[in-house]
């Protein structure tokens, strides 16, 4: 593909994930916006029946006082009117109370106090009985309270103007009453229509997006996957070639043989047998060692260095690399005790079919080495500190790993495509004529609609959580098993052994969820497991974490050899997340008998 078509490539990708972005938020944000409006709906609401409790409660309250009032006149004796007159003040207390509550608002009783004009107007109506009842009731209690005691008499006027107003304060407070049930009901009703226009306003954002950014989304792939079956031929082309270029490479090195004589003159040059047995050396070669005559059993190692510790090194080289060949420094010496250091490569190549033979091509590099050493010992200080650079810089290549986790993340979302579809045509067949077959067809929507949300929550689930930098790891991984437990329906548990809470630093944070992610994935996908159990538990210097699953298990030992697939790339980026923040990971696995998965890392200050 051309420069330029990957440019265009680029910018179509990075208009799709704009796109992508868009979509999801308008989706999230119709979401939010539906539980605003029907939160602070139902939280209007939650007084309702306090204050439908209340107003009937007032209705009771004042045929009890009234009652309470009306028996004085069967008392005779002042302790029994005392006694009376209490119940006496604490209803009339209460009633007063609830009267005023339920006009200004009370927090103790949950009253708010916002009343619609009508029944603001039916207090106004109310009030007057309510004023000559409270002022009768309270010149009784006062006359009661009096020494010495009042004769009967005293009381008849305020028990009349009681009896006259209690009846015409019901009837009115009844009115009040169903007025506020009214009010409720009215509130549930739009609280139904809110619900609908929010559902159908989902619906449309939702097929605005299918067919507007899904759709056309989904042409693209299937453009890129032609071009991947294209490009795959031309790979199978190109082997082709490289074998016709292995045969020539070949021929290539019989024909070494003749040059064989220039190197003698010109390079440290010398063949060995794949045992070590010197085969033939170069004069150059043997001028810089001193070697004048050798027999069939002469040893290669030998002559490059009379130091056994240096031999051995050589010998291991050649043993080691005499199929696949070297490259690389070696320090010889020489029989006069002088140290001599060569740039080496040893080829291995067949002079006949039945026949292995090494050939040694070498250069002097004494002089250059001496001055890498003291170079060496120069900068030691600015080693260390490009170490230090290079720690920065795998920090950075982990951050674009998570960058590129998230790319792959958004898309994953294609796998809602063949939904999307069915929802388009189930949109596409509703004819609105048919009530009773709409009626269904909607209720199969909201499903569908459901199942498109939760492809969506689980193909972006896998994103960094703001629990793991807010919070740290521990509640990022409780966050984890709770959300996998309600999209998976499995038994996800998180038990904190020694109630670790402790912050660690941010990209060991990050290894530790993605490796812990990547371990319940692995059990959710592969071992058909129902009960996923995460352990932590951590001393002064380690923090240890155990994933264990009751699934299929499997043979640990062919994970090891798996070089592509799910499976093995899982096992392998674990390995490389654990390595990098100095921790170890062990997997114990049988067959039928589940899988475990632990890690330990070093907790540092």
């Amino acid at each position: 593909m051309t420069k330029n078509g990957n440019s265009l490539d680029q910018r179509t990708f990075d208009r799709l994930s704009r796109l992508y972005i868009i979509a999801l938020s308008t989706i999230a944000l119709s979401v939010i916006l539906s539980q605003i409006l029907v939160r602070k709906h139902l939280n209007d609401q939650q007084s309702d029946s306090s204050v439908i409790n209340v107003a009937g409660r007032q209705r009771m309250l004042s045929q009890k006082l009234t009652k309470e009032i009306v028996s004085l006149s069967t008392e005779n004796t002042s302790e029994e009117r005392i006694l009376l007159k209490e119940k006496i003040k604490q209803t009339l207390k209460l009633w007063e109370q609830s009267h005023h509550a339920l006009q200004q608002g009370n927090d103790s009783l949950g009253l708010p106090g916002n009343n619609s004009v009508i029944i603001k107007e039916k207090f106004k109506v109310l009030n007057p009985r309510f004023n000559t009842i409270s002022k009768a009731s309270k010149s009784i209690i006062e006359k009661i309270e009096n020494i010495p005691p009042l004769p009967l008499s005293v009381f008849i006027d305020d028990i009349e103007k009681v009896k006259e107003n209690e009846g015409h304060f019901l009837l009115v407070m009844d009115q009040i009453v169903n007025q506020y049930d009214l009010e409720a009901d009215a509130k549930v009703s739009w609280l139904r229509k809110l619900e609908m226009l929010l559902m159908v306003l989902t619906l449309l954002i939702l097929l605005g997006e299918f067919l507007f950014i899904f759709w056309p989304t989904a042409k693209s792939v299937k453009s890129t996957l032609a071009e991947l079956l294209i490009a795959e031929r031309k790979a199978k082309k190109m082997a082709f070639d490289a074998d016709e270029l292995s045969v020539s490479k070949e021929k290539s090195i019989k024909e070494l043989r003749a040059l064989s004589h220039a190197m003698d003159e010109t390079l440290l040059f010398a063949r060995i047998t794949p045992n070590g047995a010197l085969v033939h050396m170069g004069k150059k070669f043997s001028r810089l060692f001193k070697f004048t005559k050798f027999s069939s059993s002469a040893n290669f190692s030998e002559i490059l260095s009379i130091n056994e510790t240096e031999q051995l090194e050589i010998e291991n080289l050649i043993a080691k690399h005499k199929k696949t060949g070297w490259q690389g420094e070696v320090k010889a010496t020489t029989c006069d005790n002088h140290d001599v250091w060569l740039e080496m490569a040893i080829i291995p190549f067949n002079p006949t079919d039945d026949k292995s033979e090494l050939l040694i091509i070498a250069s002097e590099i004494t002089a250059r080495k001496a001055a890498q050493i003291e170079i060496a010992r120069l900068t030691k200080e600015s080693f260390e500190e490009k170490m230090n650079q290079q720690k920065v810089i795998s920090s950075k290549i982990i951050e674009n790993q998570e960058k590129e986790q998230n790319r792959i993340a958004k898309d994953v979302h294609d796998g809602i495509g063949q939904m999307l579809t069915g929802l388009k045509y189930n949109l596409e067949s509703i004819d609105i004529k048919d009530i009773n077959k709409t009626a269904s067809k909607i209720e199969h929507l909201k499903e569908l609609t459901s199942n498109i949300i939760k492809g969506v929550r689980t193909a972006t689930f896998n994103l960094t959580p703001p629990e793991l930098s807010d919070h740290g790891i521990v509640p990022a991984i409780t966050k984890l098993t709770q959300e996998l437990g309600k999209l998976t329906a499995k038994h996800i548990v998180l038990f904190n052994k020694t109630d670790f809470n402790q912050r660690l630093d941010s990209l060991v944070e990050i290894n530790i969820y993605r490796i812990v992610q990547e371990a319940i994935n692995n059990a959710i996908k592969y071992a058909d497991s129902t009960h996923i159990l995460v352990s932590l538990s951590h001393s002064e210097n380690i923090l240890s974490i155990v994933v264990d699953d009751n699934g299929k298990g499997f043979d640990p030992n062919k994970v090891k050899n798996v070089k592509n697939g799910d499976g093995g790339m899982g096992m392998t980026f674990m390995r490389e997340r654990i390595k990098y923040i100095d921790g170890r990971l062990f997997l114990n696995s049988e067959i039928g008998k589940g899988t475990r998965v632990t890690l330990n890392i070093p907790i540092t200050d």
